[in-house]
């Protein structure tokens, strides 16, 4: 795994990251923005402190690491891809952490957001955020779980987001989070009852 000092991350502040997706995607996870870490590696959610993996392999959304990595991998983006989810951000560049983000630069990311939707079709669009979601939607009263209002044809859901700062979610409550959605996309999920207690 890759190493970086701290100017060297700093070096990816404002870097994109390229969405992923494939045509047929069913279900889309959208994050905040990308990481200074996740920008070096171009992996979507690829720092090793981040829950996003761990939570959707216990989702039985991916395998889990045969090598015993932490942080999402190149090929467990090709895994998803193949089982028709993609990931986007609400807004495509990287920060050190989401809260630089303005309220302005959220609002843009559903604009973003929708016209990604109007593109690709997903069935199921989830936002990694409940407080993100608030601000780029305007809906201060949002609650977790499906919206009562799709975006342009897909359902839409607010998740729990998988980073650590998020304390309060357990790998096992974030995996949950992210199995309804998969179902309500027609993805069939691994049984996975061994990593559910983590």
């Amino acid at each position: 795994m890759a190493r970086y000092t701290r100017a060297e991350l700093e070096s990816y502040r404002g870097a994109e990251l390229p969405d992923l997706v494939r045509p047929g995607v069913r279900l889309v996870f959208v994050g905040i923005n990308p990481g200074l870490r996740t920008a070096a590696t171009q992996i979507h959610f690829g720092n090793p402190g981040n829950r996003f993996r761990p939570a959707l392999v216990a989702a039985g959304l991916l395998d889990p690491p045969a090598d015993g990595r932490a942080g999402m991998t190149e090929a467990d983006l090709e895994t998803l891809l193949t089982r028709h989810v993609g990931i986007t951000n609400l807004v495509p560049f990287a920060t050190a952490r989401a809260d630089e983000l303005t309220a302005d630069q959220l609002r843009g990311g559903r604009v973003r957001l929708e016209r990604f939707v109007g593109v690709h079709r997903p069935r199921v669009v989830a936002v990694l955020g409940i407080t993100a979601y608030r601000s780029a939607f305007g809906c201060r009263g949002a609650a977790p779980g499906r919206q009562p209002e799709g975006l342009d044809g897909a359902d839409l859901w607010v998740v729990p987001n998988p980073s650590g700062l998020n304390a309060h979610e357990s790998t096992a409550s974030l995996a949950a989070a992210y199995a309804e959605p998969a179902r309500a996309a027609g993805i069939a999920l691994s049984e996975r009852p061994d990593m559910l207690g983590s």
